[in-house]
């Protein structure tokens, strides 16, 4: 784009250059914590054995990412074959794994595979015995892990095999290619440039899980680099192996992220649905129908299983007590202010890149955004701790504001990548347009972006409301008895033997996930077809 293209915006590239340099100094500020804790604190004592640690997080992430994509392939290679009604609803189902709550997934397989589980019950009712507790420990965490990324990954895969042109698949059919054929002919090749950036991606979020891991890893055996940071600060307090511990995760997360950032870029979006003009043979449909049936019930079971059990008892006892009805305050309070600083902050960035043509400045006002990238969770949590700690400020009077804070900065990077390539494109066509209409930058947002990214926006706002609704990582270095959010309870009354609650706790996450993850983006959608 040339600068006779680009309406003339400083006001936008001044904000944008701002909150960048803004969001950078805090991530610099958190990072400066945690070196100079690494450096005062005294080595002795400490037990951490990070080689251990690095081993057993590097195996489950690079197996999630085997499982993930095998799953997500096949999985998509159905739902592409398959038209049915109902369709779009099974493809949204399998997208809401993005913002599904880890803890709530965990909860579920306990439900359903845990020493009480539906499977133990019914081989003791069968066969006398039970079969074990294949939830806990690295088979648990894989399964979590696959059953939330695979569907990521079936939704990504799906929006590639949907674009591909219907010419190729018509020649493909008149040239009577079987279903095996089609597959390494016209639909690999089709899936094949996603697959590095995707797996990359899939092992950053493998690497990073923290609450399901935390709820079934069973022990030591199988703790993770963030699990083992939350355990050194709540349990042991000890900061230097904490602060040895996340500097070993910044490195690793920071050498996936430039390894993936020299691989082709992965699309985010799905397509609709179009008329299929391809017929597979019966037993090729019939492989389809059974692999989508298999995948409903890996991913439906455990929420049908965490809704069943909040049905069963708990709802009641827990929803007369003051202490939830403060943490599902706190947690909404919490959810909409991380939306909304999101939102500006995705904004502001957003516009500022779109305004400008200048190529490091682009690059300048998007580093920032992706902090999260590199520092997850429980680390960015546990450099605030520590920043709140050196400066003398009670953790308590802290906490609400580092939560917010801390949980926009970890939607940030999903929200410039919903909001940054529509605006770039509404530049990029219009802004010719915009410009010899002497359009000013408010009239620009209220007459052009605002109504063609509307529904962008409702899925900017879903996003990080939803990712704070369900987090754990922040809350659980700054949590008290005073200050707790949904998460937190749900994670104590699992501690505390307190099923009941748990999975009442449980159950609203998830409705409360679903309800904003699909009503939010439709709210803000009128708009858009209104102005049309």
């Amino acid at each position: 784009m040339t600068s006779l293209t680009l309406p003339h915006r400083p006001g936008r590239i001044a904000i944008a250059t701002a909150l960048a340099l803004a969001i950078a100094a805090l991530v610099a500020l958190v990072l400066w914590a945690i070196f100079t804790t690494a450096a005062g604190e005294p080595a002795t004592g400490s037990r951490v054995d990070i080689p251990h640690l690095l081993r057993m997080t590097s195996i489950q992430a690079g197996l999630t990412v085997i499982l993930s994509l095998a799953v997500g392939i096949v999985l998509a290679w159905a739902l592409n074959r398959l038209r049915f009604p109902g369709r779009d609803l099974v493809v949204g189902l399998f997208a809401s794994a993005i913002v599904t709550p880890g803890m709530v997934v965990a909860f579920g397989l306990l439900s359903i595979w845990g020493r009480n589980g539906w499977i133990n019950q019914a081989s003791n009712a069968l066969f006398g015995a039970p079969i074990g507790n294949p939830a806990f420990g690295l088979s648990g965490i894989l399964l979590a892990h696959v059953i939330l990324d695979g569907a990521f990954a079936a939704c990504i895969l799906l929006a590639r095999l949907d674009a591909i042109p219907a010419s190729r698949l018509k020649m493909g059919q008149s040239l009577g290619l079987t279903a095996r054929q089609r597959f390494a002919i016209i639909d690999w090749p089709a899936m094949r440039g996603t697959l590095p950036g995707l797996g990359a991606i899939i092992f950053l979020l493998a690497f990073t899980s923290f609450p399901i891991v935390l709820m079934l890893g069973g022990g030591p055996a199988n703790q993770t680099l963030e699990v083992a940071i939350y355990a050194a600060v709540q349990q042991d307090f000890d900061l230097h192996g904490a602060v040895l511990l996340a500097l070993t995760q910044i490195g690793v997360c920071s050498l996936v992220i430039l390894t993936a950032s020299a691989l082709a870029p992965v699309p985010t979006g799905l397509g609709p649905s179009v008329t299929p003009t391809w017929r597979d043979r019966l037993p090729a449909r019939a492989l389809a129908w059974l692999i989508l049936i298999l995948a409903m019930l890996g991913f439906g079971l455990p929420l049908l299983s965490v809704l069943a059990d909040a049905l069963r008892g708990g709802l009641g006892a827990l929803t007369s007590r003051p202490a939830f009805w403060w943490a599902t305050a706190t947690s909404l309070v919490i959810g909409a202010s991380s939306a909304l600083l999101t939102l500006i902050l995705a904004m502001a960035l957003a516009l500022g890149r779109a305004a400008t043509g200048n190529g490091a400045l682009r690059t300048a006002l998007g580093v920032p955004a992706y902090a999260y990238l590199a520092v997850p969770a429980v680390v960015l949590s546990l450099g605030f701790f520590l920043l709140v700690r050196n400066l003398g400020i009670a953790p308590g009077a802290a906490a609400p504001f580092v939560v917010v804070i801390a949980n926009a900065l970890l939607a940030l990077p999903f929200a410039m990548a919903t909001l940054g390539p529509p605006l770039e494109a509404i530049v990029h066509t219009r802004g010719k347009l915009i410009r010899s209409l002497g359009l000013s930058g408010w009239r620009q947002l209220a007459w052009v972006e605002y109504p063609l990214i509307s529904r962008d926006i409702g899925i900017t706002i879903a996003l990080a409301f939803c990712f704070s609704l369900g987090d754990l990582g922040v809350i659980a270095l700054f949590g008290t008895q005073d200050f707790q959010t949904l998460p937190l309870m749900m994670y104590r009354a699992l501690g505390a033997y307190r099923n009941n609650d748990a999975a009442a706790i449980a159950a609203i996450l998830l409705i409360g996930t679903i309800i904003a993850f699909v009503a939010l983006p439709r709210l803000f959608e009128r708009p858009a077809h209104a102005s049309r």
